[in-house]
Formats: C-alpha cells, sequence, structure tokens
C-alpha cells in the first residue's frame, strides 16, 4: 500500500523549475484531484513502481497503449532487437510497411500515412480533407478530443475539459471561425448545421466512440448518420479512433458498428508503447497527399522502425483470445465498482463502450441511466470523485487522474489482480460516499 512520496515529491519540485507546471502533459499534474503525481520508475504486467517504491495496480495503461500490460516480453525483445539495428534512418524501412498492412488488412482504409502522435494524425486528416474538397468549415461535437489541433479544441474534452480550460489563449478566432461545435448524439443539430452550411462543411470529426469527456457511446446508429449526411452534402466523415482503434476490437470501433468511414486516425495501440500514430482512408482521398498529390504533410521521425516494431508486435500478439479477455475483465471491473459503490449509497453511473468505460459520480441515481452528450458528463459531483480517487490511490489503485477520462484495463489483469481491486474498492466506496452533494 502507497505510504510515503518524498521522491516523487522532490522530482516534481525539480520538474517544476524546468518544465511548465512540472509535466510534459496537463493531466498528468493532479490538478484536477490535487496532491503530488507520482513519478513512476518501472512497469510489469498490470502493475506499475514509482520511484517511492510503492506499487500500483495501473487501470490507466499508458492512456491506451498498453493492451497487453506493461514490458510484454515478446514486444521488449522484439524493440530490443530493432534498437540494436538502429535507432532511426531518415529512409523507408520493411517494419512500416509492414505495420501499414497490417492496418489496411484490420480497418476500411484503402491507403495509411504513419505520423508520430495523434494530434498530428487529426491535423493531418483535417488539412486533407480541405484539400481534397477546396471547402473550409470543419464540425466537430463538444466534449470530442482531437489532440491540441487549434482549430479543434473548442470545447474540447481530455485536459482541456479536466483543467476546466474554457478556450485557450493562442489559438486566435479566426482560427477557430471555419469550426462548427455541435452537442453530440444530437441528430437535429446535425442536420441543422448542414442545411445552413453544407456546401462550405470540408468534414465532420467525430471520436467513433467518445472517451474524452468520459465515455459517452453513440447512439440511435449515430455514425451511420453521420456518414450519410455527410456523404448527401459532399463533405468528408472523419472517424477518430486514436482511442478506440485497436483497443475495442481488432478493428476498433469498425468493428463494431461497421460504419466505413472516408479517413480515419489511429494512436495509442498501433505504437506498443512508443510515439506512432496514423491517418488513413479512401485511395482517392489519399491521392491528394504529397508526395503523390499537393496536399503537403511531412514528418522526419514518422514511421520511427522501433516504434513501428513495437507497434506492429503489439497488434500481432492481439488475438481474438486477447480481446475476449479485455472485455471479460472489464464488465468483471465495471461489476466490482458498482457493487463497491451501491454498497454505500453512492450515485453513480457506468458508461462503456467496448472494454472502454467510465464511472460517473452523479448528483442522484434518478434519471441518471444514461449519459449522453457533454452536458450530462458535466453534471458530476466532482469532489466525490477527488475522494475515490485518492483512497484507491492510497490503496494501491492507478485511476485516471480525471472525472473525464476512460479507464483502460490489460490482458495482463488477473485474479489475483481483481482481488486487490474488491478490497481497494472498499474504502475508496467510504470516502466517496462522505462527500455531500
Amino acid at each position: 500500500m502507497p505510504d510515503h512520496t518524498e521522491q516523487s515529491a522532490k522530482l516534481f519540485d525539480r520538474a517544476s523549475t524546468v518544465t511548465p507546471g512540472g509535466v510534459n502533459s496537463p493531466v498528468r499534474a493532479f490538478r484536477a484531484v490535487g496532491g503530488v503525481p507520482r513519478f513512476m520508475a518501472s512497469g510489469d504486467g498490470c502493475h506499475m513502481t514509482d520511484v517511492d517504491g510503492n506499487r500500483y495496480l495501473d487501470l490507466v495503461s499508458s492512456w491506451g497503449p498498453l493492451l497487453l500490460g506493461h514490458a510484454h516480453p515478446e514486444v521488449i525483445a522484439a524493440v530490443q532487437a530493432a534498437v540494436a539495428r538502429g535507432t532511426s534512418y531518415g529512409t523507408p524501412t520493411e517494419t512500416e510497411v509492414l505495420l501499414g498492412e497490417e492496418i489496411v488488412a484490420r480497418t476500411p482504409v484503402d491507403k495509411v500515412r504513419l505520423v508520430s502522435s495523434g494530434t498530428e494524425a487529426t491535423m493531418s486528416a483535417l488539412r486533407l480533407a480541405r484539400g481534397f474538397t477546396g471547402r473550409a468549415k470543419i464540425v466537430k461535437f463538444a466534449g470530442c478530443y482531437h489532440g491540441h489541433v487549434d482549430a479543434l479544441l473548442a470545447q474540447a474534452g481530455s485536459g482541456v475539459l479536466t483543467l476546466g480550460i474554457p478556450g485557450t489563449p493562442g489559438v486566435t478566432e479566426a482560427t477557430t471561425a471555419d469550426t462548427i461545435v455541435l452537442p453530440y448524439n444530437d441528430q437535429a443539430a446535425v442536420t441543422a448545421a448542414f442545411a445552413e452550411y453544407g456546401d462550405q462543411i470540408a468534414a465532420l470529426i467525430t471520436e467513433a466512440s467518445p472517451g474524452n469527456m468520459g465515455v459517452v457511446p453513440p447512439r440511435d446508429d449515430f455514425n451511420a448518420f453521420l456518414a450519410k449526411i455527410c456523404k448527401d452534402n459532399g463533405a468528408l466523415f472523419v472517424s477518430d479512433e486514436v482511442m478506440t482503434g485497436f483497443r475495442i476490437t481488432r478493428s476498433g470501433w469498425y468493428g463494431v458498428d461497421g460504419v466505413r468511414p472516408d479517413l480515419m486516425t489511429f494512436g495509442k495501440v498501433m505504437g506498443g508503447g512508443f510515439p506512432a500514430a496514423a491517418f488513413g482512408g479512401r485511395a482517392d482521398v489519399m491521392a491528394h497527399l504529397a508526395p503523390e498529390g499537393s496536399v503537403y504533410q511531412a514528418g522526419t521521425l514518422s514511421g520511427n522502425p522501433v516504434a513501428t516494431t513495437a507497434g506492429l508486435t503489439t497488434l500481432r500478439l492481439a488475438t481474438d483470445e486477447v480481446y475476449a479477455k479485455l472485455d471479460e475483465t472489464s464488465l468483471t471491473v465495471q461489476r466490482l465498482v458498482s457493487t463497491a459503490l451501491d454498497k454505500e449509497g453512492v450515485p453513480h453511473v457506468i458508461s462503456a463502450a467496448g472494454n472502454l468505460f467510465s464511472v460517473f459520480f452523479v448528483e442522484s441515481s434518478e434519471g441518471s441511466a444514461e449519459i449522453r452528450d457533454f452536458t450530462g458528463a458535466n453534471a458530476q459531483v466532482l469532489p466525490r470523485f477527488t475522494a475515490f480517487f485518492h483512497a484507491m490511490l492510497d490503496a494501491g489503485v492507478y485511476l485516471p487522474p480525471s472525472a473525464f477520462e476512460a479507464w483502460f484495463v490489460s490482458a495482463a489483469i488477473d485474479d489475483d489482480a481483481l482481488s486487490e481491486l474488491e478490497s481497494a474498492l472498499v474504502p475508496a466506496a467510504r470516502a466517496a460516499a462522505a462527500v455531500a452533494n
């Protein structure tokens, strides 16, 4: 059980002198929950150990990439072999071809371009959409996060929502003037937007199943509706599967609803814990990308041989049996959480999309059977989550330090780990119950 944080506190103080906020990604700073962020020293299977020697059951999985758990032996062996051959060449390599072929085989994209981050993937996909259509406007949804692309930070989820940032200085009004923000799961709002701006809209982008305002799945064939209205108006439908891609199923959310987008973005799992992402889509759209076409995009480390090796190895190990294990584990974790909170009378909603899920601490159990949009996700008793988070941390379970993020299980979670979780949930549920609305 974690009982001291001296070394993490010292490292955080040192980091704060050289890095804004002491972290290299905002949500890691624990600003939303308070306390000292834990600096990790190692990971093994479903556990992490911090610099003070505290050991945690990990339900973040590096925010999704570690589908197989930490330091999977086959992934590590493949990476070590790749590093021994060289870390980067600035030339094409066979591994990036193999990873591209794997992505094309698992998804509906005809061609794919490898990049280094999810933000780069969405930025490039939208540039390509504008270049292909000759139009300017982009439609996005409140609460959906597509990386820190200037035009997409309007009413974004993830860290923007966690930190309560209503807008971002440095993003000009001109940059967001062509961004239309709509409520999620609202077909009428989408219809109205296309009725007014249809011939100006280059693309509509959505998380295939949102997970950055908490997990809020699409309802009522929403993605199929989006694909059709885009097609009817000559716009491109862009599905962001940076989070869901290769985690929900071997084909991501596409493997759930079968809706074919014009463009897709990928990240996280396809990098196996290394910086790697991609965007891809219809052959005729991708043909507009340089050097084949005139829409420019480039990256020195795109398709890095070490990152592509880690991603390719991870995808090859992500068998049907692995996905079945993830689904089973996720359902068990959800049941354990709900049972513990119910026992203490804590109102909550567990919202799931495949093996991704979030726990929403709502004001009342009445009328709270479903979270459908950004407004519903925002209607939480955040102090309850804070109390729950710290009680779990004290009991040796590491959760996302935000009420607006998904929980990520890994295939490394076993029965002993589930017993750890069940024990930790007892004091955590009591801590949440002690917080008034």
